[in-house]
């Protein structure tokens, strides 16, 4: 499911939620929200670009975890163990 950023139409007619800005996480099927969900003042949806992949720690952390090795490239031929 995405994750959906809004904010507020008019700053002025809208509480601190909005007006910094917030995310939902919808289905594909949903409708863009018209209304903030605390102070029902209107909200648009933000044009963001999608996050696609992981973390690289992330990925590192769980291999360790799981008993993997792994090796930096120093130069030609050259490793280093990492862990």
């Amino acid at each position: 499911m995405p994750i959906r950023e809004y904010a507020a139409v008019d700053p002025k007619k809208s509480c601190r939620h909005c007006k910094e800005g917030f995310e939902e996480v919808e289905s594909m099927e949903a409708p863009a929200r018209a209304t903030c969900p605390r102070c029902g003042g209107k909200v648009q949806r933000q044009l963001s670009a999608p996050s696609v992949g992981g973390s690289k720690s992330g990925l590192h952390d769980r291999a360790k975890n799981a008993g993997f090795t792994t090796y930096e490239k120093l130069g030609k031929g050259e490793y280093e163990k990492k862990y």
